[in-house]
C-alpha cells in the first residue's frame, strides 16, 4: 500500500475521475483537482465524497482551477500546509474542440492551448520547488497519442495543444532528472467512451467558415467518430488507462517508464513515439547528456 501525497488536474470526470479513485483505493492520499466545487462540479465533489466512505479510502476534492495561478497556488498550499509535500503530480485537465481549423478564432486556440499546455506551467511552478527540495517526486503528463499517431481531420486545434503539451513533458524530463525527480508521459488512444471528451467538445465561432467546409466535408466529424469507435475492442475501457497510471505510481522509484501508450484501437502513435524516443537517448548521449535519461538517486 502507498502512502504517497497526489494531485490530480481535471479530476472532476473521465480519466481524472477514474485515476483518482484507483490511487486511493491503493493507499495514496489523493486529492482531486476540479474547478467550480460549490457549483457546476458540486455533484463530483459529492460522489468523491461518497466514494471515499464506502471504500474506505482517503479521496479528496479540492478546488482548482488550473486556468488561474491564484486558484492554482491556494490548492497547492492547502495541500503542503495538510501534508507538507506532493509525491505525485498529475497533469490531466484538458479540453477537446472539433471543427474545421479555419472556423477556430485565434483566441480560441489561445484558450486551448492555455487549457492544455500554460495550465501544466502553472501547476509545475506551484509544485516543482517542493519537490526539488526534497529530491524526489513524479510528474505523470496525459498525452495524447494523436501528438505523434494517426490525426483525423476536424480536431487540429487539440492535436496541436496536446503536442505542446508533450513536447514540454520531453524537455521537463530531462531538466527534472538531476533534481530526482521522474517524468512519465502517459499516452492514451481514442477512448470514445468512458470520458467527456467527445461530449463536451467546443466547436467553432466562426459559423460561416464551418459551414463553407460542410459543403465539401458534410458529417465529417460523424464519420471520424464512428470510425474512431469501430477500431476499438469491445473491452476497450477508460479505465484502462487510471489503471496503467496506478501501476506506474506503484512502481519503485526509478523503475517507472518514461512513456507509455494504452491506445486499444492502435493508431501508429507507439511505433512514431519509439523511434522519437530512441533519437533523444542517443542524442543526448552525444551530446553527453545520457544522466538525463535516468533520475537522480535511483
Amino acid at each position: 500500500m502507498s502512502n504517497d501525497i497526489v494531485l490530480i488536474t481535471g479530476a472532476s470526470s473521465g480519466f481524472g475521475a477514474l485515476t483518482a479513485r484507483a490511487l486511493a483505493g491503493g493507499g495514496s492520499t489523493v486529492y482531486a483537482g476540479m474547478r467550480d466545487t460549490e457549483g457546476r462540479n458540486a455533484p463530483q465533489v459529492r460522489a468523491a465524497q461518497d466514494h471515499a466512505v464506502e471504500h474506505g479510502v482517503d479521496l479528496r476534492a479540492i478546488e482548482l482551477d488550473v486556468n488561474h495561478q491564484d486558484s492554482v497556488d491556494a490548492a497547492v498550499e492547502h495541500i503542503l500546509a495538510e501534508h507538507g509535500r506532493i509525491d505525485v503530480l498529475i497533469h490531466n485537465a484538458g479540453h477537446m474542440v472539433v471543427g474545421p481549423a479555419e472556423a477556430f478564432t485565434p483566441e480560441q486556440l489561445a484558450e486551448l492551448y492555455d487549457i492544455n499546455v500554460l495550465s501544466t506551467q502553472r501547476v509545475n511552478r506551484a509544485v516543482l520547488p517542493g519537490m526539488r527540495e526534497r529530491g524526489t517526486g513524479l510528474v505523470v503528463w496525459v498525452s495524447s497519442s494523436s501528438v505523434k499517431g494517426g490525426t483525423p481531420p476536424y480536431l487540429a486545434p487539440y492535436f496541436a495543444a496536446k503536442a505542446g503539451m508533450d513536447s514540454l513533458a520531453v524537455s521537463y524530463a530531462g531538466e527534472l532528472a538531476r533534481w530526482g525527480v521522474e517524468t512519465t508521459i502517459v499516452v492514451p488512444g481514442s477512448f470514445t467512451s468512458g470520458t467527456n471528451h467527445f461530449a463536451h467538445a467546443g466547436r467553432p465561432e466562426d459559423a460561416t467558415v464551418e459551414a463553407a467546409y460542410e459543403t465539401r466535408y458534410a458529417g465529417l466529424m460523424g464519420q471520424v467518430a464512428t470510425k474512431l469507435a469501430d477500431l476499438a475492442p469491445p473491452d476497450a475501457d477508460a479505465s484502462m488507462v487510471s489503471d496503467e497510471i496506478a501501476r506506474i505510481v506503484a512502481l519503485p522509484r526509478g523503475a517507472r517508464p518514461y512513456r507509455v501508450h494504452i491506445d486499444p484501437a492502435d493508431d501508429g502513435s507507439a511505433e512514431v513515439s519509439d523511434l522519437a524516443d530512441r533519437v533523444r537517448r542517443e542524442f543526448l548521449t552525444r551530446v553527453g547528456l545520457d544522466d538525463l535519461l535516468t533520475v537522480a538517486g535511483s
